[in-house]
């Protein structure tokens, strides 16, 4: 009877979570505030019922199981802004999709030789949209015809990059967002794909505009879950030419593939000096405006293999690519060339995959006539690949040494899905990279009366992501940067700090 008072005692006791097992893949990545917000709502709801006429206990019950499967959905969906009261499915019905997502990290730097640690904060915001016009005509032929764009936004202040403390090389930066930062358009083209008008899936797919080489080429995501620049953007590469997601142009790419597993991919830029500054704002239509002739031709070419190994269908990525530069660069001797050329190889692989989720047995199958039988029911689905397990990612770049800073460089690393019990989602991270400075440019620096040469430099990188709810993470990391630029005289750093992500 309702007497105007709420005690505890009116309320449900709440339920503990139980402890799901290793196995239970689609179960494995539960949060404990799941069960404590549904706890306190059927509280809240059983209280309501309690002080309800009896007549209207039944509405109020279906409003509240509404209420909390709105909640639900909220929490476990992919987007921060849900659904947009249902505008944004309807757009998606018409090929119109629209992303966005904010990225930041605290980097506390602790340097050797007794110097004074000190903290920095990182961040940055992009959007970007997509209109498939076979969607939006109803016409199915046309679906693999696509439009999109991409902005962004990166902090420019003075204490946002930890390289100013930490003093590396560029190109082995603790973060990956110093560059192209305020707002920036990395994007505007067109994709005409084959979709599955071929007898291969995407055998054929065209794009163009203003583009971002670095997004067409040298794909590897493992490596995109890491902070430090060489290992997430530049690669190497960005240590000798403009490779880096800041860098967009003028350009077009083809990927062909002849069977499903092999990929053959070519493209032609415009190439133009500073063209990662964040003074363009990513619009240097024309190139270098300062000297349009300086401008020259980037071109880019890769082929790949995409097995799945096993009985486990193990996903890899073998791939062999070179690309050419083409704008003037003098050799450390005072030679002159045309541009600058090089070569890499990655090689990515799931070296481990846990036990699949079984489907659920059918409790009629393979019985007699009756129905009676002993034996145990037998599953009648093919069990799900486990997405769970361990994977390797590596990459080894190579370009002559008579004009570029880094010939040689590789990194390579490992992540885990899954490796806690009942965290399914989160990842275990660990990567360390390497880049050897040309020999040339030593003797160079000889001749020029330099004490001290740059000989390597190297970094160390390990992190875990809590996969906090389907649209958000936090991932504390560490790295440690060996010769930060070179030549031993600048201290070796640490950094510890974490990172967050949220999609809207």
């Amino acid at each position: 009877m309702c007497d105007g008072k709420f005690t505890i005692s009116a309320l449900p006791s709440a339920r503990k979570p139980e402890r799901v097992g290793a196995a239970s893949t689609g179960m494995k990545n539960s949060i404990l505030v799941s069960t404590s917000w549904r706890s306190i709502a059927g509280a809240f709801l059983a209280a309501a019922m309690a002080c309800a006429p009896s007549g209207r206990s039944t509405e109020a019950a279906s409003v509240g199981e509404d209420a909390e499967r709105v909640l639900h959905d909220w929490w476990t969906g992919k987007r921060l802004t849900g659904d947009w009261f249902g505008a944004r499915d309807t757009l998606e019905d018409i090929g119109l999709t629209f992303k966005g997502k904010y990225y930041g990290a605290f980097f506390g730097v602790i340097k050797g030789d007794g110097d004074a640690s000190r903290g920095f904060w990182d961040q940055g915001v992009e959007f970007s949209a997509e209109q498939n016009f076979g969607k939006l005509l109803g016409v199915d032929a046309l679906r693999g015809v696509k439009g999109f764009g991409v902005v962004r936004w990166r902090d420019s202040r003075g204490n946002a990059d930890p390289n100013d403390y930490v003093q590396a090389n560029s190109l082995f930066n603790p973060t990956n967002w110093a560059s192209g930062t305020q707002w920036r358009l990395l994007s505007a083209g067109l994709e005409i794909g084959s979709e599955e008008l071929l007898p291969v899936e995407d055998m054929i797919v065209l794009r163009g505009g203003w583009i971002q080489p670095q997004k067409e080429f040298l794909d590897q995501p493992l490596s995109k879950l890491f902070l430090n620049n060489t290992i997430n953007s530049s690669k190497g590469i960005g240590g000798n030419i403009s490779f880096s997601s800041s860098f967009s142009t003028w350009g077009g790419t083809l990927e062909v593939k002849p069977i499903e597993e092999w990929y053959l991919k070519g493209g032609l830029f415009m190439a133009y000096p500073s063209a990662t500054s964040s003074a363009n704002h990513g619009l240097a239509m024309q190139g270098f405006s300062p000297d349009a002739s300086r401008n020259g031709l980037m071109a880019m070419g890769e082929t790949g293999v995409t097995p799945g190994i096993g009985s486990a269908k193990l996903p890899g990525k073998y791939a062999f690519g070179g690309y050419w530069w083409g704008v003037d660069r003098a050799s450390y001797f005072g030679e002159n060339y045309d541009g600058q050329w090089g070569f890499y190889w990655q090689a990515d692989q799931m070296l481990f995959r846990e036990p699949s989720l079984s489907a659920a047995p059918d409790p009629l199958a393979k019985g007699p006539a009756n129905g009676k039988s002993f034996k145990a029911p037998v599953n009648t689905e093919k069990p799900s690949l486990s997405d769970q397990g361990l994977s390797v990612f590596n990459l080894v770049t190579f370009a002559p040494k008579y004009n570029n800073p880094f010939p040689f460089y590789f990194h390579s690393g490992l992540v885990y899905k899954g490796l806690l019990p009942t965290r399914g989602k989160d990842l275990t991270l660990l990567a360390i990279a390497y880049g050897a400075y040309s020999f040339y440019q030593i003797e160079a620096d000889q001749m020029a009366g330099e004490v001290n040469q740059s000989n390597y430099t190297g970094v160390i990188e390990a992190g875990y992501r809590v996969q906090v709810n389907g649209f958000s993470f936090v991932q504390p990391f560490a790295q440690y940067i060996f010769r930060p630029d070179g030549t031993g005289t600048t201290p070796n750093a640490g950094v510890l700090g974490v990172y967050v992500g949220v999609d809207f």
